[in-house]
């Protein structure tokens, strides 16, 4: 079947998708006394954390209102987080379904992603609340936010799609998945700004400007900095950083699409 056949597919198995995210959404605050609150109590918990050892046992950063300035990092980077470690998880603790009837395999991961969105999207409206209480503007770039959140959406997915196809093989993914993660937060200006980090850095004799390269390399780093152009300096986003990011996010979910085809029907075995 070729790749546009496949995508056919999957947009006729949309309600599948809609009710994998409903299921899902429903069984996060399944016995949960607070319910859907944890969506707003656990990243201000986190943010009061990091505040506590980034902006006061480390020393002041500088930065006006830095709860909020964490905050509207660290929401899309939960995002980001735990719906790539949960869609690495999907097709094996699906395994009975996966093995009993037919559906497109890609719902699974796919449908983990969107419901992590929908978290996102319950817990975004805490930044702008923290925003107006500590006096940060909100100027008219945070309607550019769409922006982001579709190309961070792209990312998420093409990532998610090859750690899922990589886990149902090599199951030591998901371990190593959770060390990368970690390595891969410090790596991204989510506790301090782009421009703390050093400009001109020697690496085995080559002069580098980390601050250049560090959102090349990482495009994770470029969307957060573009949530917080938006978000907590009110400014445009629309750089050649961010547009490498979505050239990036766009070929990782391409990538992620086709390595999931090209393995997707032995899934099924190998679960």
């Amino acid at each position: 079947m070729s790749t546009w056949k496949k995508l056919q597919e999957l947009w006729q198995y949309r309600e599948l998708i809609r009710n994998l995210v409903i299921r899902d959404l429903k069984a996060r605050y399944k016995n949960s006394i607070l319910g859907i609150a944890w969506s707003w109590i656990n990243p201000l918990l986190m943010m009061v954390v990091y505040t506590l050892v980034f902006n006061v046992m480390a020393g002041s950063s500088g930065l006006a209102n830095y709860p909020a300035f964490v905050l509207c990092a660290l929401l899309p980077w939960n995002f980001f987080a735990t719906a790539v470690a949960r869609a690495t998880d999907s097709i094996v603790e699906s395994e009975s379904l996966v093995k009993k009837v037919y559906f497109p395999r890609e719902a699974l991961p796919i449908s983990v992603v969107l419901s992590n969105l929908a978290n996102f999207l319950i817990a975004l409206p805490i930044f702008f609340l923290l925003a107006l209480l500590m006096g940060n503007p909100i100027t008219l770039w945070a309607l550019a936010l769409p922006v982001i959140i579709l190309i961070q959406l792209f990312f998420t997915i093409g990532v998610s799609l090859i750690t899922s196809t990589l886990n149902v093989f090599y199951r030591d993914t998901r371990h190593i998945l959770s060390v990368l993660m970690l390595a891969w937060m410090f790596l991204t200006p989510i506790f301090y700004q782009i421009t703390t980090i050093p400009q001109a850095y020697s690496l085995w004799g080559v002069e580098l400007d980390l601050q250049v390269w560090l959102p090349r390399l990482n495009p994770m780093a470029a969307i957060i900095i573009s949530y917080q152009d938006a978000l907590y300096w009110g400014r445009s986003i629309f750089t050649t950083t961010l547009l490498s990011s979505a050239l990036i996010s766009l070929v990782f979910m391409v990538a992620g699409y086709l390595i999931f085809q090209r393995y997707s029907p032995r899934l099924a075995e190998e679960a």
